[in-house]
């Protein structure tokens, strides 16, 4: 009874889109008798504001796990990654010890213009204090974050500087960016992170791949390892980048959709559709960077490096309510040039579904393809070569690298899990700064020269053990070369930026040293690709459609 009833209210309040559905009229009539019954009868009353909250979340629960309800608040918070900017004051914050640590002032943003500092305390925002109060990512964000043009009064502290600096900063605009790093990781090769698609990132990939080139960029390793999707149209322009002609790059279909095919554009030639392509995805790859990793496999355009991606293949479409809050209706599936819906199952439910990478790892998937039962009825061909590919859940790699454990311990996820690593890394940072950045100006020489030195390892396990974070000598001589590698990597994210923290920490990346000895060792040649192009026009969108 209350799931029907909670059914009913999603029904009479959403009339958009129940408008658009064609029904008997005796099931209308149903629902809002028993809607009058509630109403009129119920030996209660009720919340029809929170029943109705209720009854949009209990419907949409048992269509997919992907087709989802956002109250004004979350709408908002959940649109700001995916539009680019948000409006605010601009700066990449941390809290430590009870108190607002700026990061970074954020580049071009209003912070950064009135001479916000890395390092800077945050002790005052109009007038009150704001340190010492327990305050959370929340509490900041609600403070600092406000419409374009509005004013906020923070109070500094400063190292070196007598009682608080004070600031009226006039919120701005604040770009999200897409693109984490982008720099030559070794001679003639070219490594691009991408952290999300949204409507910048076409912009600074693009900016990326000029600048690249312009270093002598002959072969590019995509890192989309963590990508967890965004806009499909971004999607189809960066796999145009990658692909020449009027190449098919994904398709959509639905009950309501006709099919669609997006195409590469034939007049414009994109920035990099020659040369050595190698993506790397792993197990939270999803949405739409498995539409370019698809679309480069079915293409023979580049090689796929990891391990198999989420299996993401959904499309929604948001639909707004009057009050703010809208649904996002999964209304497609996609497809892969070859044809391949690379949606994982979700016919046992969502806590099933949402459970489904701590299976895989259980069964053994991130160490070895073995555990994969891979019908035929799965098998797709790609478009040039004829190489197998699979679908039914997920972009299966050309070349596997297995999940690496072996310098794990549970000292070193409790120096995570605490935040110990992080706060040690932003007190040293806070500490050293000065003397750091006068003898490595340049990054790069700080990451080729510089390592954590005796004393201040010494400080990270004192820090440690203050949190209950006991010290395990065996677990430590297991796990030092990461740890120190991460503490570093967050050392030089605080000193510098987000792209030196992926140029330290990629010395922990196994998928990223196997793309450089597939590009150099010969490996990529062996592996029956089209990259370089060549011959590719005359068999263009030749491939079959297979469901």
């Amino acid at each position: 009874m209350k799931r029907i009833f909670l059914l009913l209210t999603f029904a009479l309040i959403s009339p958009y889109i129940f408008s658009q559905i064609k029904r008997p009229e005796a099931t209308t009539d149903k629902f809002a008798m028993l809607l009058n019954y509630v109403e009129n009868l119920y030996v209660d009353s009720v919340n029809s504001a929170e029943l109705t909250e209720k009854a949009i979340v209990a419907l949409l629960e048992q269509l997919d796990p992907h087709s989802s309800y956002f109250t004004a608040e979350e709408m908002q918070e959940s649109n700001e990654p995916l539009q680019g900017s948000f409006s605010g004051i601009g700066i990449t914050f941390n809290i430590l010890k009870d108190t607002i640590y700026v990061l970074e002032p954020i580049s071009g943003g209003p912070s950064e213009k009135l001479g916000i500092r890395a390092g800077d305390k945050i002790i005052e925002v109009n007038g009150e204090t704001v340190a010492g109060i327990g305050i959370k990512n929340t509490g900041v964000a609600s403070r600092l974050k406000g419409p374009k043009g509005t004013k906020v009064k923070v109070g500094i502290q400063r190292k070196g500087v007598q009682g608080l600096i004070p600031y009226e900063i006039t919120r701005d605009n604040i770009p999200i960016y897409s693109v984490d790093a982008a720099y030559m990781v070794s001679p003639g090769v070219g490594y691009i992170k991408i952290a999300r698609f949204a409507k910048t990132t076409m912009e600074e990939l693009k900016k990326a791949l000029v600048d690249l080139k312009a270093k002598g960029m002959e072969s590019l390793v995509l890192d989309l390892q963590g990508n967890g999707g965004g806009y499909l149209n971004t999607a189809v322009e960066m796999a145009d980048e990658f692909l020449s002609g009027d190449k098919l790059l994904v398709y959509t279909e639905g009950k309501a959709f006709q099919r669609k095919d997006d195409r590469a554009n034939p007049k414009v030639e994109g920035l990099f559709e020659k040369g050595k392509l190698v993506i790397l995805i792993d197990e939270s790859t999803a949405s739409a960077s498995e539409i370019v990793s698809g679309a480069v496999q079915d293409w023979d355009r580049g090689l796929i490096i990891g391990r198999r991606s989420f299996g993401k293949g959904l499309v929604q479409r948001q639909m707004n309510f009057t009050d703010g809050s809208s649904i996002r209706l999964t209304v497609q599936r996609y497809y892969t040039p070859s044809g391949r819906c690379i949606q994982k199952p979700y016919d046992d439910g969502l806590e099933v579904y949402l459970k489904d990478k701590e299976e895989r790892y259980k069964k053994g998937e991130y160490f070895s393809l073995d555990s994969l039962n891979l019908p035929d009825s799965l098998k797709y061909f790609t478009n040039i070569k004829k190489r197998p590919v699979f679908g039914g859940g997920g972009i299966l790699p050309d070349i596997f690298v297995p999940l690496d454990t072996t310098e794990n311990s549970d000292y070193f996820s409790d120096l995570i899990r605490t935040g110990v690593n992080n706060e040690w890394a932003l007190t040293f940072s806070d500490k050293n700064r000065d003397q750091l950045l006068a003898q490595y100006p340049e990054v790069d020489k700080f990451v080729a020269e510089w390592n954590i030195p005796e004393s201040a390892i010494k400080e990270l396990q004192e820090m440690a053990e203050k949190e209950k974070v006991t010290f395990n000598a065996e677990q430590w001589k297991i796990s030092e070369h990461a740890i120190l590698i991460r503490s570093k990597a967050l050392i030089a994210r605080n000193l510098y930026n987000n792209e030196a923290f992926y140029k330290v920490i990629n010395n922990l990346n196994p998928s990223l040293k196997k793309a450089l000895d597939v590009i150099n060792d010969g490996t990529f040649e062996s592996m029956n690709l089209a990259h370089d192009e060549m011959g590719v026009k005359k068999n263009n969108n030749k491939s079959k459609t297979k469901k």
